[in-house]
């Protein structure tokens, strides 16, 4: 699946901040273009990041997506509506 431009300067601005092994930026804006806050006209309002980072080790979960959406600053505010977050460190389970 081809990135829209939101979804290649969440990549840009994860790559930057987290320096991640493994990237993957889903799109799943369809799925929510019935509900409030999806946006069919434009689409990338709704993502999936998963993330693996060694920034993440020894961190909580919490803290881990806080990292995340730091990275991501003002596309949170002023783009997307939803952002679901799988973050793991290297070596982890799923990871």
């Amino acid at each position: 699946m081809t990135l829209g431009p939101v979804g290649e300067k969440m990549k840009a601005a994860l790559n930057e901040a987290l320096a991640p092994e493994h990237l993957e930026i889903i799109d799943e804006s369809a799925r929510h273009a019935h509900h409030a806050g999806g946006n069919p006209e434009h689409g990338e309002s709704h993502f999936h990041v998963i993330i693996v980072s060694e920034a993440f080790a020894g961190k909580p979960l919490v803290q881990r997506h806080r990292m995340v959406n730091a990275a991501l600053g003002d596309l949170l505010k002023a783009r997307v509506h939803a952002l679901r977050i799988t973050a793991r460190a290297p070596g982890e389970q799923g990871a």
